[in-house]
């Protein structure tokens, strides 16, 4: 009799925050969602209306569009990460000035309960409590959800306030079809 291998991770709750200010914002958006579920892996099962932003902190740019996508899968952080990575180098990302413009950014926001100072992948994204334009989209799918070691995401939202996220009117996201 053999001894059982380890056992496979359990699948959980992952909240990815997508956003672009160059080009074709909304049609890099899309292609983004088309990118990091396509392939079925990841497990994508809903994903936010698109809401317009000022940039935050870097040098002057262009307004942002923002989306969440929340997937249930069992992947490793650090290949959620990859996938993430994957997707914005093929829309050209070019990362030369931190928060920079940018064609499409994809920041892990949470991995279930997981909590890491893992430089690589610190999890939950250190300001992602303190960003309107990742909390109200997230709100908008999970009313319920929290952000590890911060709080019911409602809560966070309340004490920062919405100010300057405006939902785009008639700019839907879709999921790809199940393979």
């Amino acid at each position: 009799m053999t001894a059982p291998g380890p056992a496979a991770p359990a699948a959980r709750e992952v909240v990815l925050s997508l956003g672009t200010n160059l080009g074709d914002r909304l049609a890099h958006l899309r292609e983004g969602v088309r990118l990091l579920c396509g392939d079925g892996a990841l497990g994508c099962v809903a994903v936010s209306g698109v809401y317009e932003t000022a940039p935050v902190g870097g040098p002057p740019q262009d307004d942002y569009l923002n989306a969440v996508l929340l997937a249930v899968t069992a992947l490793p952080g650090r290949e959620i990460l990859r996938r993430g990575q994957a997707a914005e180098a093929a829309l050209a990302r070019v990362r030369t000035e931190r928060w920079g413009p940018r064609t499409l950014d994809v920041d892990v926001i949470t991995c279930g309960d997981e909590v890491s100072a893992d430089p690589v992948l610190t999890l939950p994204h250190p300001r992602a409590g303190e960003r309107a334009f990742v909390l109200v989209p997230w709100l908008e799918i999970a009313p319920e959800a929290s952000l590890p070691g911060a709080g019911r995401v409602a809560d966070l939202l309340a004490a920062i306030g919405p100010a300057g996220v405006r939902r785009v009117p008639g700019a839907v996201l879709q999921l790809p079809e199940a393979r």
